[in-house]
């Protein structure tokens, strides 16, 4: 039997209204982030649906906001938005969709939410301003109230890191990457800390040639420059992201060096919401139409109330041979 209101209100020890008005999105009543969080919690453990959500079936539009603030740095625009259009269409024929760029300092209700990145409490309790439904991708969530897609960076280093070895008989593999630490939100580390892994076990690490600065263009010019000035270039390279590969790659060509021939690049694709520069490099791919696919599919379900269990799902990145290496 369906959750109501008056049993959850009991759980939490609050009164029905609040109950009524925070699963409601109302946001001009006054409550401490703490009760709207165990509202929500026990709503999602009773497996609560909101009243519109009963007749979700009926819905003939629903509308999709996407937050990239914790993967896109401000003023930069999301290429891939231009495109979801289309590929909601292979989902569902049956929707009118619609998708805004959610900003992190505006209150834009939704139905649904796909964010990108590690959240605060903070943060998520801001979300839960503009919709129930929220799909967290790659993201620091432990607990299972949201649906979730998880990158895992191991299968796409390690194949790299086979290639480089074992075909190319490669011995000084580098790293040009982005870390951002703050508030305990981590940005970079995970595909850094796999690439050491798989470099130790081959026993051909060499932090000379492991440089680390921002997510940003100048910081890949800039590590580039220092690396040539450093004269410790590696065989082979790996770039962090695609921001940092532009500014990296930007270095090698004023420098004169030819790719592959004087130094072999690989480019890490991250989710591809700037448009790749060089389609047909040697990448690690996170194959992001798959991924923003799956998340489309798991808020659809969750919007029309077709599925109240959440869900994670692992999807691993792999190694796409090009003309970089």
């Amino acid at each position: 039997m369906m959750a109501t209101i008056k049993e959850i209100a009991n759980k939490a020890q609050v009164s029905m209204a609040t109950v009524s008005r925070v699963l409601n999105l109302d946001d001009t009543m006054s409550v401490s982030p703490e009760t709207r969080r165990m509202i929500l919690e026990i709503a999602h453990q009773m497996e609560y649906v909101p009243p519109k959500q009963r007749k979700a079936n009926t819905r003939k539009s629903i509308s999709i906001g996407i937050v990239d603030w914790k993967i896109i740095q401000q003023g930069w625009s999301n290429y891939r938005l231009s495109s979801l259009a289309y590929l909601a269409q292979t989902i569902t024929k049956e929707l009118d969709i619609t998708f805004i760029r959610l900003k992190n300092d505006q209150i834009d209700k939704v139905d649904g939410i796909i964010a990108f990145g590690n959240f605060t409490e903070e943060e998520i309790d801001f979300l839960h301003k503009l919709s129930y439904h929220i799909v967290f991708i790659n993201s620091n969530k432990e607990d299972y109230q949201y649906d979730q897609i998880l990158i895992d960076f191991n299968l796409g280093m390690k194949q790299m890191i086979d290639f480089f070895i074992k075909e190319k008989k490669y011995k000084r593999i580098g790293y040009i990457g982005g870390l951002f630490n703050n508030n305990n939100i981590k940005i970079g580390y995970n595909r850094l800390e796999s690439l050491t892994y798989y470099l130790k076990a081959y026993d051909i690490y060499n932090p000379d040639i492991i440089w680390t600065g921002d997510l940003s263009y100048e910081s890949g010019y800039k590590l580039l420059k220092k690396a040539l000035e450093s004269e410790k270039i590696p065989d082979a390279l790996l770039l962090g992201n695609d921001a940092v590969a532009e500014g990296a790659l930007a270095a090698i060509e004023e420098a004169g060096l030819s790719i592959p021939e004087d130094i072999s690049i690989v480019i890490y694709n991250d989710i591809e919401t700037l448009k790749p520069k060089y389609p047909n490099y040697t990448s690690i791919k996170m194959y992001p139409d798959f991924v923003w696919k799956t998340g489309m599919e798991l808020l659809i379900e969750r919007i029309l109330n077709r599925r109240t269990q959440t869900m994670k799902i692992i999807i691993p990145t792999r190694l796409s041979l090009g003309d970089s290496t």
